[in-house]
């Protein structure tokens, strides 16, 4: 049994973009973009980055990165 954390293809190949359908930005309730490079989903009207982390979107603000 392996211990070593799933590569970043892994990840990245796990998470569903078909959750974009159905997920939407906590602050402004708007659509989402997939940032596959930085495992992110993009909210352009919050200027918000919500990261992925093991192929689970976390949907917190306090999460989330302030976009430049």
């Amino acid at each position: 049994m392996s211990t070593e954390p799933p590569s970043a293809d892994a990840v990245a190949a796990s998470f569903d973009r078909r959750m974009l359908e159905a997920l939407v930005c906590p602050r402004t309730q708007t659509v989402l973009e997939y940032d596959a490079s930085a495992q992110e989903l993009i909210s352009r009207a919050a200027n918000l980055a919500f990261p992925i982390r093991n192929g689970i979107p976390v949907m917190l603000e306090d999460e989330a990165r302030v976009l430049d």
